[in-house]
């Protein structure tokens, strides 16, 4: 079996302070991951190691065959495909949907290189994919939040990525588009060559039966990392998020009822 991602006794430090300690993971080819944590638990910092955008103070960093330290990042970088909710304020508004797309595969914000005209109908076969290509002549700016995020996803496949990083892809999305994007999510794995999906969320059921693993993190440590039925449970997740809480699965996802924080009182509630 293919490994996607190994890390090895890392460790990141931020001044005096431990962001990272002693991360060891493992992420084979073919399985789909969700890393879930509270606050400052170190999920982005994880990712930032990951697509070679932050260095490690200990340890050793390998992503799709490649050992960080010994190969040209900038070439490694064009295998990792990067998705996060701040990336839509930095896209010009008045840039259409398809360039946006098409930006992905040189990597850069806004198209700096005139594309090739096979770039175009890559793009719109992925926005097909998605759900999106409707939208292709639309500005940027003009495009719902839910159908920004479809366009980023289609940008971030653009380069054939062997690996996708999401991080919180879903934020601030109402229900509606939140679930129009995951569904779309699924589309992904129908793609000639799909890449390893890696989501970062605080939502557990965001989790949806494409992710085959879970990986908890908690002030900077893997508290649990394995198979989702394995670590989603009452017991891990509690401790995860420091209060009680009760774990539901219904159609294939799993679903969080609190029942309160220790030495207070809350209202039993489902997100």
């Amino acid at each position: 079996m293919q490994t996607v991602i190994k890390l090895s006794h890392v460790t990141l430090f931020r001044e005096s302070k431990i962001i990272l300690n002693n991360i060891s993971w493992t992420v084979q080819k073919g399985e789909q991951w969700a890393i879930v944590g509270a606050n400052g638990a170190g999920k982005s910092s994880l990712l930032h190691i990951i697509s070679g955008y932050l260095w490690p103070s200990k340890g050793k960093v390998e992503v799709v065959g490649q050992t960080y330290g010994r190969c040209d990042l900038r070439i490694l970088r064009q295998k990792i495909g990067w998705l996060t909710y701040n990336l839509a304020h930095e896209i010009s508004p008045g840039q259409k949907a398809i360039e946006t797309v098409i930006s992905g595969k040189y990597a850069s914000i806004g198209l700096w290189t005139v594309p090739e005209e096979n770039d175009y109908t890559t793009a719109y076969q992925l926005m097909q994919i998605i759900g999106c290509n409707h939208l292709e002549a639309t500005p940027f700016g003009k495009l719902s939040q839910g159908e920004k995020q479809k366009v980023l996803i289609c940008r971030a496949l653009m380069a054939q990525p062997a690996l996708l990083l999401l991080d919180e892809p879903l934020a601030g999305l109402d229900l509606t588009s939140r679930e129009k994007v995951l569904a779309n999510l699924n589309n992904i794995l129908q793609l000639s060559h799909p890449p390893t999906l890696i989501l970062v969320t605080h939502h557990i059921e965001e989790i949806i039966p494409l992710f085959t693993h879970v990986l908890l993190l908690k002030n900077g440590e893997i508290l649990a990392a394995g198979p989702k039925k394995d670590v989603l449970t009452d017991p891990l997740l509690s401790q995860t998020f420091g209060l009680k809480v009760h774990i539901q699965q219904r159609f294939g996802r799993f679903w969080i009822e609190v029942e309160g924080l220790e030495g207070q009182d809350f209202l039993p509630f489902q997100s």
